[in-house]
């Protein structure tokens, strides 16, 4: 099997295991992904910034097991960071023309946690500027593409993350996710995503420290492999005033199709679905269903929240770049966009948007107390061209801004439930197709034990390009 020639393609937690084995050191499995970025990162632009200290981080890890130590339970993984994510010492644009040279000082806390654990990181991976975009591209490195078809988007706003992992470049992705970035990219690659519960992964440093609509998370080729990475860098921090309880883990693997519960809305945004979308979908549920599952179509229509979500957003933004106001035209359309959006807010839209956001969460925990979990499709259309900054429409709708289109991940942003994203197969142009997997509050585990499951019943296989190699 492809897996078992390259070692860069294996799961993260085998991968682990034989580092930790003696059967691969770090250092060559770093080689590995390498070699990947050097056979398909000219192409893909998946990987900005290679961490020149990688080879020396590899050979401590190497040297710390020699000795009998234990270097953490990722010693030797290969993570790539995102490019919003501050590294000490290593470059961090945030995609953005104005700090093209920005070095930081430290470590984010997630960066420090993943080398506590033993992590190898590889470099930054590709962003839109600040993350402001379900496309990713920016005018620092430019364009990410599609390793399904590279004529594509690879979404975003962590689509250099997706783009790495699918090709075996990392073994894990680090990401944010306010709106959906570490669900769309997922969906387009063909991987695993998931936005756990906000602080559970404390965001720190951030000029918007009482943030709790954004999420800090993991991305990786299978859901498990996001439960082993998560389980390293989760918990509280003092320097974060948001932080989530210890999630309640399900037992590694998948979950048990016989006699689960699950809850199917095929249009929570109301924006339309692309046929091929859902007849993937469908089949999916198909399978599902001949396993035993029970998956009950149920009317979810959470439209109404939608600009609350731009509201929220828009603050998001106002208060992140408190201290760069004076400056709004100089950033790209999409930021500006956002922080004029921001600044015209009132506090009786603020108040409002708040109460719609729990109205959000009260409905879903309703519907979670009779289902074990909500699926729904990820994205309602595959892929678009690379260069576009968003489609045009949706099911005929015309999208005004360039967020409406992921209204299906933003809207369940909104309550702070974890939400897994997973493969359901491929569509008729052999693209793949993603569920998203809403668990109920600190279920990060039981949402990824459900993508597992889908995961073995669906199995999509590596990207063409891969699979060629």
């Amino acid at each position: 099997m492809l897996e078992r020639r390259d070692p860069a393609l294996l799961p993260a937690r085998e991968q682990a295991r034989r580092i930790r084995a003696g059967a691969l050191s770090a250092a060559d499995l770093l080689r590995a992904c390498l070699a990947r970025v050097e056979r398909h990162n000219a192409e893909l632009n998946a990987v900005v910034t290679l961490n020149p200290a990688a080879e020396v981080e590899a050979a401590a890890v190497d040297a710390s097991l020699g000795a009998g130590e234990d270097p953490g339970p990722l010693a030797g993984l290969v993570v790539g960071i995102k490019d919003v994510t501050e590294t000490a010492g290593l470059r961090t644009t945030y995609g953005s023309p104005l700090f093209a040279d920005h070095v930081p000082g430290e470590d984010a806390l997630v960066v420090r946690r993943l080398r506590e654990a033993g992590a190898v990181i590889l470099g930054k991976t590709n962003t839109p500027e600040f993350a402001a975009g379900g496309n990713t591209w920016n005018e620092v490195f430019g364009v990410t593409r599609n390793p399904w078809n590279p004529a594509l988007s690879a979404g975003g706003s962590t689509g250099g993350g997706a783009v790495a992992l699918a090709t075996g470049m990392i073994s894990l992705a680090q990401g944010t996710d306010l709106g959906g970035s570490l669900r769309i990219p997922a969906s387009f690659c063909g991987i695993a995503g998931l936005r756990p519960t906000p602080g559970l992964v404390p965001t720190v440093p951030a000029a918007y420290l009482w943030d709790d609509l954004q999420a800090t998370g993991l991305m990786a080729r299978d859901p498990e492999d996001v439960a082993f990475g998560l389980r390293a860098i989760s918990g509280p921090d003092p320097a974060s005033p948001v932080c989530a309880p210890e999630p309640r883990w399900a037992e590694p693997g998948a979950a048990d199709l016989a006699g689960a519960r699950w809850a199917w809305c095929g249009d929570v945004a109301r924006i339309g679905i692309d046929g091929g979308v859902e007849a993937a979908c469908r089949e999916a549920l198909a399978s599902l269903r001949s396993a035993g599952a029970r998956v009950d179509e149920v009317d979810l229509d959470l439209s109404w929240a939608w600009d609350a979500f731009l509201a929220l957003r828009g603050h998001w933004f106002v208060s992140h770049f408190e201290a760069e106001l004076h400056r709004v035209d100089a950033f790209g359309p999409n930021v500006s966009a956002n922080l004029r959006s921001g600044l015209a807010l009132t506090p009786a839209e603020l108040g409002a948007a708040e109460n719609a956001r729990r109205r959000v969460r009260e409905a879903l925990l309703v519907l979670l107390e009779r289902y074990d979990a909500l699926l729904t499709p990820c994205m309602a259309i595959p892929p678009f061209p690379a260069k576009q900054n968003y489609p045009e429409t949706v099911g005929g709708r015309p999208m005004e801004t360039y967020v409406d289109w992921i209204a299906p991940t933003f809207l369940l942003s909104m309550p702070g439930l974890p939400v897994a994203c997973v493969p359901a197969g491929l569509d008729a142009a052999g693209l793949p197709v993603g569920l998203q997997v809403v668990g109920p509050p600190r279920g990060e585990g039981q949402a990824l034990a459900i993508g597992s499951a889908i995961g073995r019943a669906r199995p999509v296989g590596p990207p063409p390009m891969v699979a060629d190699d």
